[in-house]
């Protein structure tokens, strides 16, 4: 069923199968011709005493092998070509099809695992195109002619000769049936490899930083062992196939001539025709052994092939709704609904929520960890779908717009900044590549990174590394601004923790924060005395419920949940507001003097 779907890929290259199939069949021609070419040499031209019969049977049995030549060429090449166009589409759609599966699939799923099914899995989907259709379709043309030619030259003999085959495809049934959950479980085991590989060196600091080389070293030589044990069995399967082969066709052999001798005898069969038969087993020595190759590639292939699909079979649990709605000329008005949210169906996150943010208002979502903030944060931008209640921006539920018009208008900054390995000028312009040079400087600017970038002996051109590594967290997070504001959400959500960064970086960020959230919605997770001081509404959420909400002077003179937060959390960071605020007048006296 897999394998059938998989060349469904085929389809848009009609025109180069037609050639793989003409070059199949007209290869296949040929290496029928031959032993009958032979044939005719030793019956009318040795036996015959005809020397012009000779000469004209070795001219064509040379063009004969050349025609053939040229055919099993087109037929490789047009096989290799086509294998690794399906491979490209294959890769391409499963890509794909990953980048838009919403959060809800990537959160249960391993990096590692979805690597090895857009890399080994496609190979052996590669691998099946070329040597399981392509070079087993020539292995059929040829069991069937010679079927054929042998049934009719002498059907006594062809019977002899291929009474020896359903004991060849017996084996190699037993061997598929064998090899099949072996490889399945080869596969698996390399996945495993992946992900261990993909963490240890994405985790590589943390791994240094408590000793655990040995632990790690030792974690992937067991998972690098149990893929060695597997494939070793598969292996000595494979091995003790081949032997087992060769010693039936050798049998098959011996019964032909014994068999073929004693018709020669009794004159019911030419030497010439007796030569045909052993040059026609001899011809499917090589296709009848691969048997066993292509069997054991299609029994991976069938396993790749159902990983894929189990990927590209997937539904997304967000997706664009049928006649879906750009967002435009967003004003900001979001409104949450009595919305419920739920990871899966036992364990509720979010239960009734309402909120009303007018546009241009700052709300700050603060409480405890695990209580629900960033469940808040994530159902905007549509990350997951809420499973009661509605989300509306402007009037219209965001279950009813397009995902890309949504996504253009809620701008996220996360305190767990991604930084591509890219240059710094692609980064700030990832969600607008065709920015200008002037655009992606004025957003730098307003973020308080510009003269930082500037300084670099590359400037804008400087390469990040892997995960932003080379930059510190502070540097990271105003890159992550600027490339927001240069998008130019009018509807924000962010994260303002700045709990790992000294008072000056925290000041450049509280800053540039500042000129992000002017003029727009923007919603924060709080962890900062001088954002909540600034909000117009503070959402305090405790156990998946808004459980108070006010302005900062409200609450603290309310008494309840969000002032025991403020004195536990938030009173102690007063002295260093002010002293941050000092810092933020002087340097506007300053600015005013000049």
């Amino acid at each position: 069923m897999y394998l059938l779907r998989i060349l469904g890929f085929l389809l848009p290259y009609r025109g180069r199968v037609g050639l793989a199939v003409f070059s199949v069949l007209a290869a296949g021609g040929f290496a029928m011709a031959m032993p009958q070419l032979i044939r005719w040499a030793v019956d009318f031209g040795i036996d015959g005493d005809g020397r012009r019969t000779l000469v004209v049977a070795a001219i064509a049995i040379v063009g004969t092998a050349l025609f053939w030549g040229i055919f099993a060429f087109a037929n490789s090449y047009l096989g290799e070509w086509l294998s690794q166009r399906v491979a490209y589409d294959v890769r391409n759609v499963i890509y794909d099809r990953m980048q838009r599966l919403s959060f809800a699939y990537h959160d249960g799923q391993q990096t590692g695992q979805l690597m090895s099914r857009a890399t080994q899995d496609v190979e052996a989907v590669r691998w099946y195109v070329q040597f399981g259709v392509l070079r087993f379709s020539y292995v059929l043309l040829l069991l069937f002619a010679v079927l054929v030619i042998m049934l009719v030259t002498n059907w006594k003999l062809a019977l002899i000769a291929w009474s020896f085959f359903p004991l060849i495809a017996w084996r190699s049934t037993v061997m598929t049936s064998t090899l099949r959950p072996l490889w399945l479980e080869v596969q698996n085991g390399l996945a495993r490899i992946t992900t261990v590989l993909q963490e240890t060196l994405t985790g590589a600091r943390v791994v240094k930083a408590f000793a655990r080389e040995d632990y790690e070293s030792g974690r992937f030589s067991r998972e690098a062992r149990a893929v060695y044990e597997v494939s070793y069995r598969s292996s000595r399967i494979q091995a003790s196939n081949g032997p087992a082969m060769t010693g039936i066709w050798m049998l098959a052999l011996a019964a032909t001539l014994a068999f073929g001798g004693r018709e020669i005898i009794g004159g019911h069969l030419s030497i010439g025709a007796l030569g045909a038969f052993l040059l026609y087993l001899t011809l499917l020595q090589m296709p009848v052994r691969s048997l066993g190759w292509i069997i054991m590639v299609l029994t991976r292939a069938q396993s790749a092939a159902q990983r894929i699909y189990e990927i590209l079979d997937t539904e997304s649990a967000v997706s664009d709704r049928p006649g879906a709605l750009d967002l435009r000329q967003v004003v900001g008005h979001v409104r949450f609904e009595a919305v419920s949210f739920g990871y899966d169906r036992l364990s509720p996150v979010l239960r009734g929520v309402d909120i009303d943010a007018r546009p241009g208002q700052l709300v700050a979502l603060i409480g405890p960890m695990g209580s629900g903030k960033s469940t808040v944060a994530s159902l905007m931008p549509r990350f997951y779908d809420p499973t009661e209640g509605r989300i509306c921006i402007d009037g219209h539920d965001i279950r009813d717009l397009s995902l890309a018009s949504l996504r253009r208008a809620v701008g996220v900054v996360q305190q767990d900044v991604f930084l591509f390995s890219a240059t710094i000028r692609d980064n700030i312009s990832y969600g607008a590549v065709d920015a200008s040079q002037e655009s992606i400087e004025a957003a730098a600017r307003a973020a308080h990174i510009h003269d930082f970038v500037a300084g670099l002996p590359d400037g804008y051109d400087s390469w990040v590394g892997e995960r932003g590594v080379t930059l510190s967290g502070g540097q990271k997070q105003r890159i992550a601004i600027a490339r927001t504001l240069l998008v130019n959400p009018r509807i924000l959500v962010l994260d303002d923790s700045t709990s790992s960064v000294d008072m000056e970086t925290e000041r450049l960020i509280q800053q540039a924060l500042l000129r992000l959230v002017e003029g727009r919605t923007t919603f924060v997770i709080a962890h900062r005395l001088w954002t909540v001081m600034r909000a117009h509404q503070i959402l305090v959420v405790s156990d998946g419920r808004i459980v108070e909400r006010g302005t900062h002077r409200e609450l603290v003179e309310r008494n309840g949940t969000y002032r025991k937060i403020y004195d536990l959390e938030l009173s102690h960071q007063e002295e260093g507001r002010l002293i941050l605020d000092g810092a933020d007048g002087l340097a506007a006296k300053t600015v005013g003097r000049q």
